[in-house]
């Protein structure tokens, strides 16, 4: 994927980058993180973080004022509780990189001191967020299991020793779950981040697979198209270069044909490739209506005058009522019949006949004689039909071709009309 794909997925975070914790943006937005690799601290993290410095802080000043005369220690303990709250505050600055390590830590610094109580609840509470259920559940359980002792060493002057241990452990407890609900809900963030990314490559991969098929549609049309003008543009050449001595007439007559064929061409192959330099696929004509069946007589009557000997048995009643995808897919099986007839039979007579009615099916049958003359045929890839018989199946139908008994060949193929079954299998030779 280029950069220009993905550059708008960050954009969207342009000035709003400081409402995200610095772990969940470098999840949204890789780019986000500092050179290390590490995620940079954002400006809601550095509030997030003082706010939390500030009231361990507080909290450890009014653990300190109740030290010397109410918990009976010894200098030397409350200068030890007082330095271990200090220090405890002082490492809450490192609570987001080593989450762990630091609650670890704070469990047997919160048996010795007072004052690093509200640095283990901070502590406690960055555990959950950054930390799955097992580290919480351990080493909140050592918390809570050595809250007895705690207070048993040092108990509450003013409350019961039952009442002041269940209400530390609630509050411990609230502390946990307020974390690890904060944790579920950047998961969720990030989880419909991820099905919004990926609801954005299906949808991208959509859209080529679109384009690419429409292109495929394109190339089809330009290949119906083209053959039939440059098969014409190859007969009258190969007529002329094997009967130089032809009359004036048929030759100004074959130089006409080729001039007109040449010029259709160009202006089929300009409209298709603007067609595809516009990049939409739905109309491969670049504007101009697309053949029905109503325009069989007209290409019947051009393979005329190209001297292809042709006839045409219509056996619809109203062609307007055919559907324009039935209409269209049955025109191009008989352009591209008689494009391979001209191709590889030169001389040959064509039949074409077509015949159908509503909720029965579109039959269209072309056959070619075999060849009379020893013009050498057109070189050809094959294609055609096989794109033939995709066109017909895309569109509901069938298509089959084969050689004849006296040297000829048949294209036949039907076509749903309103909802008609499928022809079996047993009805195309």
């Amino acid at each position: 994927m280029s950069s220009d794909e993905t550059a708008p997925a960050h954009r969207e975070f342009t000035g709003r980058r400081w409402l995200f914790p610095s772990a969940l943006l470098h999840e949204l937005d890789p780019d986000a993180g500092a050179p290390g690799g590490r995620p940079r601290r954002t400006a809601r993290d550095w509030a997030v973080d003082l706010s939390c410095f500030l009231l361990a802080v507080v909290i450890g000043l009014a653990a300190a004022r109740s030290l010397p005369g109410e918990t009976g220690l010894p200098p030397f303990a409350v200068v030890l509780d007082l330095v271990l709250g200090a220090l405890s505050c002082a490492a809450l600055w490192l609570r987001r990189r080593w989450p762990v390590g630091l609650a670890v830590a704070m469990v047997p610094v919160g048996l010795l001191s007072d004052t690093a109580g509200g640095a283990g609840m901070a502590v406690v509470f960055t555990l959950a967020v950054h930390r799955p259920l097992r580290h919480v559940a351990w080493i909140g359980g050592v918390d809570l299991a050595l809250l007895p002792l705690y207070y048993w060493l040092r108990p509450d002057p003013e409350l019961p020793y039952a009442a002041v241990v269940a209400f530390t452990a609630l509050l411990m407890l609230t502390l946990i779950g307020w974390g690890m609900f904060v944790r579920s809900k950047r998961q969720l963030l990030l989880s419909l981040r991820d099905r919004a990314r990926r609801a954005e490559t299906e949808a991208r991969l959509r859209a080529e697979q679109a384009q690419r098929l429409a292109r495929e549609a394109i190339a089809r049309e330009m290949h119906d198209v083209l053959a039939h003008r440059l098969t014409l543009l190859s007969v009258h050449a190969g007529a002329l270069e094997f009967r130089p001595d032809a009359p004036r007439e048929e030759v100004a007559r074959a130089a006409g044909v080729i001039r007109e064929s040449a010029h259709e061409a160009l202006q089929d192959l300009r409209e298709i490739i603007g067609v595809l330099r516009a990049g939409d696929g739905d109309d491969a004509s670049g504007g101009r209506p697309q053949p029905t069946l109503a325009a069989l007589d007209a290409l019947v009557a051009e393979c005329r005058e190209a001297g292809m000997e042709v006839t045409l048995d219509h056996r619809v009643d109203d062609p307007a009522a055919v559907p324009a995808s039935a209409g269209r897919t049955a025109y191009r099986i008989a352009q591209e019949a008689l494009t391979n007839a001209r191709k590889h039979a030169p001389g040959s007579e064509a039949a074409v006949r077509v015949a159908g009615a509503p909720d029965g099916g579109l039959d269209i049958t072309v056959v070619n004689s075999a060849p009379r003359t020893q013009v050498p045929p057109a070189p050809g890839s094959g294609q055609g039909l096989i794109g033939l018989a995709e066109r017909a199946t895309l569109a509901g139908g069938r298509l089959a071709h084969g050689p004849t008994a006296d040297g000829g060949f048949e294209v036949r193929g039907w076509l749903p009309w309103n909802g008609g079954e499928a022809v079996p299998a047993a009805r195309l030779p």
